[in-house]
């Protein structure tokens, strides 16, 4: 080789060194500081949601509070955030470094915006959606909440583990999972705000004395009231709202008792097991009705 070639092909050589110990070193640390930045993120994450469990636990060990549940959303969604702006910011500077043109990219980035935007038409809701859910803190982690159709009582109970920008995490009664997108969602009803309600409807039989009845059931509540277990999480004693209903064979009586958030299901089960024992001391024995189904071509 002559002198010549020798000299063009160490030029490339050179050309390449000195980029790599300027713009590829860069590159290599901005990648670097970026991953970095992610895991402190997301330990600085974990450690607030830690703190904010830590102090809920302290204020009050039976519900969780308003502030508690948004401030725990709220930690999620900064988090993911922060992710997001750090891996996006670091995207820009590496394509700097590698020297692309990053104005000469508006236009392609527009049109292929426009592509996106029309095909992630249900993202920007999700989105959307979330953001105002965490704004307006219709629900937070922790909060027994049922998801249904606009207009309907039925749907999905359960017990919210994760709320983000575009997903909420719901925990249902037989331990499901569910992803529900933010934007699918379009009622939800909070089962654990601020109190709520133990309704037990109680079948009495038509000749059993109402009056009588009645009595047994604020027994039943008062005592409920005054137990070491169940006192705190009752505001107040349970009700007997009366007669609600007249059957064939039964008399529907109501009792009420509000309660902690979230404890109207263990409350519940305590007065019906209650009521159930008291009524079995007293004689008073409901009849069980049996369901049949009408019979088939095949057993006629």
């Amino acid at each position: 080789m002559d002198e010549d070639g020798a000299v063009l092909l160490a030029a490339p050589v050179s050309d390449f060194n000195r980029w790599a110990r300027s713009n590829g070193l860069e590159i290599i640390l901005l990648i670097t500081g970026s991953i970095l930045l992610g895991r402190l993120a997301r330990w600085f994450g974990s450690w607030v949601t830690a703190r904010i469990e830590a102090n809920a636990q302290e204020e009050d060990a039976l519900v969780r509070s308003e502030q508690a549940k948004h401030r725990h959303a709220l930690a999620e969604v900064v988090t993911w955030t922060a992710l997001v702006l750090i891996y996006f910011v670091t995207g820009l500077l590496v394509l700097q470094r590698l020297e692309v043109p990053l104005t000469s990219l508006v236009a392609p980035a527009t049109v292929a915006g426009v592509a996106v935007g029309f095909g992630a038409q249900r993202i920007v809701q999700d989105l959307l959606s979330g953001f105002f859910l965490i704004a307006e803190r219709q629900y937070g982690f922790g909060d027994v909440i049922r998801v249904s159709a606009p207009g309907t009582t039925g749907g999905v109970t359960g017990t919210v583990e994760d709320v983000t920008l575009r997903i909420t995490s719901l925990r249902t009664t037989n331990g499901e999972l569910l992803m529900l997108p933010n934007g699918e969602i379009r009622q939800v009803t909070n089962l654990s705000r601020d109190w709520a309600r133990a309704v037990i409807d109680v079948p009495v039989p038509v000749g059993t004395d109402i009056s009588r009845a009645t009595e047994i059931l604020r027994t039943v509540g008062g005592e409920v009231f005054n137990d070491e277990e169940l006192r705190p999480l009752l505001l107040d004693p349970p009700s007997v709202m009366g007669v609600e209903s007249i059957e064939v064979n039964r008399v529907i009586i109501r009792i009420v008792a509000r309660t902690q958030p979230g404890k109207q299901f263990q409350v519940g089960r305590a007065l019906r097991a209650r009521v159930a024992v008291a009524f079995q001391e007293q004689g008073i024995i409901v009849a069980s009705s049996l369901e049949t189904a009408p019979p088939t071509a095949a057993d006629s």
